[in-house]
């Protein structure tokens, strides 16, 4: 979103899907959403608060997480990643400003499966146990996927005609 929420440009590779991942807040989401609604909130929607004072910081559980099931994550200097949400709604929106930069993807179980097709330990049966089991695992994928955040307001497309969205951001 707009204002301090983009996703930011960058190319990397994904190296492993985090199944049941937990939501570790970043200090600033944290700070100017999340605390100032009180602990009934917070303990209501499955956050865990670590630490005390300056160093204090949340983490919302596996159960409950603004992630969803599926964490695909990616090297970068952003803390920035694809993941799934429990909010599908999102999907069938026009206007989908809504994040701190991830990319929430509309059917990451089917993206999981076939960045991790070819691994001897992470079949699709594998995959749905460690999902039911409802704890955080790492799965390593066989081999590292490229992926590339791009940013395009103008594009060609295969017949050469020009097409040119709106730039929320103001780039």
């Amino acid at each position: 979103k707009p204002g301090g929420g983009e996703t930011p440009m960058l190319a990397s590779s994904i190296h492993s899907v985090v199944l049941n991942p937990p939501w570790n807040v970043p200090a600033g989401i944290a700070a100017r959403e999340l605390f100032p609604k009180g602990a009934a909130y917070l303990a209501r929607n499955g956050f865990k608060v670590i630490g005390t004072g300056a160093n204090r910081r949340l983490q919302q559980q596996p159960a409950q997480s603004a992630l969803g099931k599926y964490k695909f994550d990616f090297a970068n200097p952003f803390a920035v990643y694809l993941h799934d949400t429990p909010g599908k709604g999102i999907f069938s929106s026009y206007d989908r400003l809504a994040s701190h930069g991830c990319i929430r993807l509309e059917r990451p179980g089917d993206l999981a499966r076939l960045l991790l097709d070819g691994s001897a330990e992470w079949t699709p049966e594998a995959i749905d146990t460690a999902l039911a089991a409802g704890k955080t695992v790492r799965a390593d994928l066989p081999t590292d996927v490229a992926v590339y955040l791009l940013y395009w307001t103008a594009y060609a497309s295969q017949s050469g005609a020009m097409n040119f969205r709106g730039d929320p951001y103001g780039w």
